[in-house]
């Protein structure tokens, strides 16, 4: 018999990461995750930004970076600053940066959607990949045709499900951009 457990799980993990991407994507609001990609030049090598401060959010259009050690103050600033992806114009005042996350214009907001709906592919791709792998499965699995046919049918709806999954979180992502 065909268990799509396996592959239920890894859809799973797919749905997991797509997630994942989501939060990163700026919606015009303050959020810690917005800068979980910047590295920092800390102690002779590149460090993410959370081994080397914390990030907080001060209100809803301002985000305080609070380095573990203040000599890395100007580095943070710097990562901060280059990241052209995000816009950010930081402040220092030589104990905390200061992120204020300026608001998103109508032109800024349609680009974020489109740059988050490669995203949106991405994932579909990665499900559609699990798919193929659990329908080759199957190909070589010597298993009776109705049985086969049967568990065929059922990796479909589990991709379909998955897929419509991940359009209702692109969608009610894409809503919380465009809200002004």
């Amino acid at each position: 018999m065909f268990d799509d457990g396996e592959y239920r799980a890894k859809m799973e993990n797919v749905i997991t990461r797509f997630q994942g991407e989501m939060k990163k994507v700026r919606t015009g609001r303050a959020h810690p995750d917005m800068l979980m990609n910047i590295k920092v030049e800390a102690y002779g090598e590149f460090m993410p930004l959370n081994q080397v401060a914390n990030v907080t959010t001060a209100d809803a259009t301002m985000l305080l970076v609070t380095p573990f050690d203040p000599s890395n103050i100007q580095n943070i600033s710097a990562a901060i600053r280059s990241d052209q992806t995000l816009s950010l114009n930081p402040s220092d005042d030589g104990r905390v940066v200061r992120v204020p996350v300026p608001p998103l214009t109508e032109e800024r907001r349609r680009e974020i959607v489109k740059t988050a709906s490669t995203k949106v592919e991405e994932a579909k791709v990665a499900i559609r990949n699990i798919r193929e792998e659990a329908r080759k499965e199957l190909k070589t699995a010597e298993l009776p045709e109705d049985v086969t046919k049967k568990a065929e049918k059922s990796v479909d709806e589990l991709t379909k499900e998955y897929s419509n999954k991940i359009d209702a979180l692109f969608k009610e992502k894409s809503a919380e951009i465009m809200a002004i």
